[in-house]
């Protein structure tokens, strides 16, 4: 249990289609070349040990690929959801598909009766071929367009609510030597006591005005 775990998190499931697709069609093209060369025997033999192969990794690609589709199946709607269900259902075809013409194929080359339906076998290998690489082509879909299985599409802790909420403004330290105190900041009001100016242009009283000279004039002879 722990080893599936462990399989689980490295994400193999994109390894093992690959050697799926390769394994499958190379064997179905190995199988037409020993069809024009029939003298040369170890081509077929070739072809027949890369379709067993080729169904015990599409058998492989299967489980790997149920991994991934339960583990981002809840983060994808839409497009991509329907296209996932479509990729998923279609894997659930193929494999048994392939092993059918693993069997097939086995009794082709051990059973001269079912060597008389070659021709039928390479026909139906031929459109299995073509709906494996339709499946690749919507996997590849799901990843280049839709981003799903990538870190596209898994949610990061800055996607969090609580990471975001605002944060709090940066607060700047002010030396008290620079801060000014509240007596300096507040404006002075006029003192009540104060000593109202005189009114422009007044003149000065009659009363303050000053006395005449005392000093007597010379008297005429």
């Amino acid at each position: 249990m722990n080893l599936i775990t462990t399989l689980q998190t490295w994400h193999i499931h994109p390894v093992v289609d690959h050697f799926t697709v390769a394994l499958l069609m190379v064997g179905v093209l190995a199988d037409l070349i020993g069809s024009l060369l029939p003298r040369y025997r170890w081509i077929r033999y070739m072809a027949l040990t890369l379709m067993i192969l080729g169904a015990f990794a599409a058998a492989a690609s299967w489980e790997t690929g149920g991994w991934e589709a339960h583990r981002v199946h809840k983060l994808v709607s839409g497009e991509a959801k329907d296209l996932l269900h479509d990729h998923a259902e279609l894997g659930d075809w193929l494999i048994w598909i392939f092993a059918i013409l693993a069997l097939w194929r086995i009794g082709v080359e051990a059973f001269a009766f079912i060597a008389a339906w070659r021709g039928i076998y390479l026909l139906a290998a031929i459109a299995a071929i073509g709906l494996l690489g339709y499946q690749g082509y919507m996997g590849g879909e799901l990843v280049y367009d839709h981003g799903v299985g990538t870190a596209l599409l898994t949610p990061t802790p800055a996607e969090t609510p609580a990471a975001q909420m605002p944060t709090a403004l940066p607060t700047v330290y002010v030396p008290p030597s620079a801060a000014a105190s509240p007596a300096e900041t507040a404006s002075p009001e006029p003192s009540p006591s104060a000593t109202p100016t005189p009114a422009p242009g007044a003149e000065p009283s009659p009363s303050k005005s000053a006395a005449p000279s005392a000093t007597p004039t010379a008297a005429h002879v």
